[in-house]
């Protein structure tokens, strides 16, 4: 695996007629300056984005802009066919400027309804959902939207629940599906900043390998939707435009939902707002805020949830269900799981930016606090290493014996921290959260990852489908205690922990892009090269847990995009470069 800079050249977005943002924007996303060749062979992978100039789009359009109706249920010809199309910032500020087009460039009977807001940002539009009737030949219609020029044939728009169909789980979902390119979608930042996936990728090829046994819907393991199947679906889709992926996505969606306590007080023991699949409501891991940020931007579906319910599931994160009201970290016997703590930051800051609701980003706000006090001065005093630091016995839940405890921390745990602080910043700009992306960086190089040459037998630990060179992360790593303690833990519970490898490319990745100090640059470039053994499609097969496919992926697009950044760049990114909300 190398690192390349791609030959000077045109942009190859064409320009969305009258506006310069969208411009700018697909530009700033899709131009790196330094391209990460993800093939296993070392080459670069195809800078040529799939789809983009396929088919000749019509005048006031472009191909960037095709949409493609998809038949989803029954065999109808004739459909109705609501459609997400996200913006990025400052794109797009009138509705009326948006028009749906057919093939032959004729502009098609539609409503459109604003469904979500740049809140953090300028309050032009995120997203739109525009409805229409599709003719479909073969089961798919190809259409265009246009910006620019006002809309001149409206139609009535419909509730979107009129759309729904049982399928054959009995799930209600869409009679029809549309999907967007892959370029359109990355660029809108809908998912943050994401990158197409090009012919090759080897991430992209250990998905859809993980896809061959995680489509199936999986009804009869309430696990398996832990840590939010439907938004790892919908963010694959993102980066391919694959109308599979974003039918396993909306179906997904729509079952979660189905079981979200509509009823209730937002705490423990009534809990409001929680997942009752699993019939355990109080059980705030499950309570994710993301799917519906997604299905709203990309299908305009807002069917599944109202002001109420969002309430609900955030407040039942600030009461924390079962597991205890969250606060800061104030001392060594506290329990703390990094899991809860990067989830309940995401719901918080998802909530934000799905309402505007200024309560949600101080809620957000003050949980970033805690994670940077804890950070920077654990209460344990035995200084600061740049993890949270907490109890090996109160993790487990297990009683706490300080004489014997292990202080360390989950490094896979952590990615949900850092996936958390990633989605803060880029909505807030927050100063705090590079320093402390790269501080873990810096910690998971110094005592993270085990040394794979001590590795002996009877204490392997790693599947061998990575290869020798495989890369792993001690199930719990610590500064403070002998690395035979870290053993007996990996020995007990740690086997096989590099099945979380991939998504440990992403907090890799992040601290690389914020990263200042070259030899510290260095040596997180060198963690990442060796971790692209971790896409072998030989382990991607591996689908005994049916979550893993959530955990793997539900964060770690952005790791290609981050991956295509100079390092360090991150402290000069425009993406944040936005007054603080």
């Amino acid at each position: 695996m190398k690192w390349m800079v791609p030959a000077a050249g045109p942009g190859s977005v064409r320009a969305c007629r009258g506006d310069v943002f969208v411009v700018l924007w697909l530009m700033l996303l899709l131009l790196p300056v330094a391209c990460w060749s993800a093939t296993p062979s070392g080459r670069s992978a195809s800078s040529k984005v799939p789809g983009a100039t396929a088919v000749r789009a019509p005048a006031d359009s472009a191909a960037e802009q095709r949409i493609v109706v998809h038949q989803n249920v029954g065999d109808a010809t004739d459909v109705r066919v609501s459609v997400g199309i996200p913006f990025p910032p400052s794109a797009l500020h009138d509705v009326h400027q948006l028009r749906i087009l057919d093939a032959a460039g004729n502009e098609v009977p539609s409503h459109a309804d604003v469904t979500l807001l740049w809140y953090a940002r300028d309050r032009s539009i995120r997203a739109v959902r525009m409805q229409f009737h599709a003719q479909l030949v073969k089961g798919e219609g190809t259409y265009y939207f246009s910006i620019g020029k006002p809309r001149t044939r409206d139609a009535p728009g419909w509730p979107y629940v009129q759309e729904l169909v049982a399928d054959a789980h009995g799930v209600r979902v869409a009679a029809a599906l549309a999907t967007l390119e892959p370029t359109w979608l990355c660029a809108s930042l809908i998912a943050g900043p994401q990158t197409p996936a090009v012919k090759g990728e080897a991430y992209a090829n250990y998905v859809s390998t993980q896809f061959e046994w995680a489509r199936k819907l999986p009804v009869e393991d309430h696990t398996a939707w832990l840590f939010d199947r439907p938004t790892a679906l919908f963010k694959a889709y993102v980066r391919t435009g694959r109308f599979d992926y974003l039918q396993a996505a909306d179906q997904s969606y729509h079952f979660y939902m189905k079981y979200i306590k509509r009823d209730g007080l937002p705490f423990s023991p009534f809990c409001g707002g929680g997942w009752t699949y699993g019939k355990e409501p109080c059980d705030v891991k499950y309570v994710y805020v993301e799917p519906i940020l997604l299905a709203l931007a990309l299908t305009g579906d807002d069917s599944e949830h109202d002001a109420e319910t969002v309430d609900k599931m955030v407040t039942l994160w600030q009461h924390g269900g079962w597991s205890g009201t969250p606060g800061p970290y104030t001392g060594p016997g506290e329990r703390f799981t990094e899991r809860l703590a990067g989830l309940g930051l995401l719901a918080t800051i998802n909530a934000y930016e799905l309402t505007g609701d200024a309560r949600y980003l101080g809620y957000a706000r003050e949980r970033v606090g805690w994670l940077y006090d804890h950070q920077r001065s654990n209460p344990d005093k035995l200084g600061d290493d740049g993890s949270w630091r907490n109890s090996w016995n109160l993790h487990e839940d297990d009683a706490w014996h300080p004489d014997h405890d292990v202080r360390g921390s989950s490094p896979w745990m952590s990615e949900n921290i850092i996936d958390g602080l990633w989605h803060t910043w880029l909505v807030t700009g927050d100063r705090r959260i590079p320093e402390m992306i790269t501080a873990f960086g810096r910690y998971m190089e110094r005592y993270g990852w085990i040394d794979v040459n001590t590795i002996v037998q009877g204490h392997e630990w790693r599947n061998p489908c990575s290869g020798d060179n495989g890369q792993i992360a001690w199930y719990w790593a610590s500064s403070k205690v002998p690395r035979s303690k870290l053993a007996d833990i990996e020995d007990s519970d740690g086997w096989y922990s590099d099945a979380h490898n991939v998504e440990l490319v992403m907090p890799v990745a992040a601290a690389y892009y914020f990263e200042r100090d070259a030899k510290q640059s260095d040596a997180l470039k060198r963690r990442l090269e060796a971790l692209s053994s971790s896409y072998n499609t030989e382990c991607a097969q591996i689908g005994e847990t049916l979550r893993r496919f959530n955990w793997n992926n539900r964060g770690s697009g952005v790791a290609m995009w981050l991956l295509q950044q100079p390092p360090g760049s991150g402290s000069m990114s425009p993406l944040a470069a936005h007054p603080s909300p």
